[in-house]
């Protein structure tokens, strides 16, 4: 490999060493020209691209755990104008978005430690860090993998291999739409920035949008990056309550709803909230009120839904 194909290249990131403890390393490496068999597009990615005045000192998070990707990215970025930070999982990426705030993540899907998915749940339910672009750059092309990274909140979703200036394109278009919208949040309660309070806001998010078919608590832990213990224990110093218990509640509460304000059978209200049965339904909706549902609905409308209990943490 020819000298002049090899670049220097300043990168600052956390390390796991001997998973005991991470350090901060301010370290200069080099990495190789990437492989023109696998990206043969990229061979004049460094000389042929036009330097980008519109990206000029953008910052971006750039997340990959294989180095050969990275220094494609950070090849073409550079080139560019953009400042770079990186991290090599999707633990990282969360912990350095926190800390460097960048106007837009790229980020790989299949990492170790902690995948992309769980990452972007936990930076769209940070009010510090749900304002964020994130694009998926990724080999993980599935329809249902695709529609997941869109769902869970990323802007744009990019295969590998990649075209450059696509990628510089969709960068500059999402930072255009954002471009003077990101305005510094109301600063929120304390309890709210823990860590457990991001970790119980992206799990409801995504209970929200699947009542009627939840997933277990271990794979709900899962899907935000932590595991069933810790997960358990966030909801109860945050909520008060188990994760079957908020299910529950908000099951009951969004059955309250349907019932004041839809012409929705019973039987139907009860599939639609993710009771096995009616009759299921009823038993639970009288024990946690007191009225079957049909009494409830014969009640005047006007009564409200003052019994109904909101989740202490927002979810928007």
């Amino acid at each position: 490999m020819p000298p002049e194909s090899q670049r220097n290249i300043n990168l600052i990131f956390f390390a796991a060493l001997h998973d005991r403890y991470s350090a901060s390393l301010n370290l200069r490496i080099q990495l190789p020209i990437t492989n023109k068999n696998v990206y043969p597009q990229a061979h004049f990615a460094y000389t042929m691209l036009p330097r980008n005045t519109d990206l000029t000192d953008a910052h971006l998070l750039v997340v990959d755990d294989q180095p050969e990707q990275l220094q494609l990215l950070i090849g073409v970025l550079r080139n560019a104008g953009c400042r770079i930070s990186v991290g090599f999982d999707g633990s990282q990426a969360y912990q350095r978005a926190l800390a460097i705030s960048p106007d837009l993540i790229l980020m790989d899907v299949r990492m170790p430690r902690m995948d992309g998915f769980a990452a972007c749940r936990l930076l769209a339910a940070d009010p510090r860090t749900c304002a964020i672009p994130v694009i998926f750059l990724t080999v993980a092309g599935e329809l249902h993998e695709r529609l997941d990274g869109l769902e869970i909140g990323g802007v744009d979703y990019v295969l590998k291999p990649f075209e450059p200036a696509e990628v510089l394109a969709r960068i500059r278009v999402h930072l255009n739409r954002v471009k003077g919208k990101r305005q510094v949040e109301e600063e929120a309660p304390a309890s709210d920035l823990t860590g457990s309070g991001v970790i119980v806001r992206a799990a409801i998010r995504h209970l929200s949008q699947r009542l009627n078919n939840p997933p277990s608590v271990e794979q709900l832990a899962r899907l935000v990056g932590t595991n069933e213990k810790r997960l358990s224990r966030a909801f109860r110093d945050s909520l008060g309550r188990t994760v079957f218990e908020y299910l529950r509640d908000e099951r009951l509460r969004i059955a309250q709803r349907l019932l004041s304000s839809t012409s929705l059978s019973i039987t139907s209200i009860a599939e639609e909230i993710g009771f096995s049965s009616a009759a299921n339904f009823a038993t639970a909706f009288r024990e946690r009120f007191g009225t079957t549902p049909s009494t409830y609905r014969e009640e005047p409308r006007s009564r409200g839904l003052d019994n109904t209990e909101e989740p202490a943490l927002d979810t928007e």
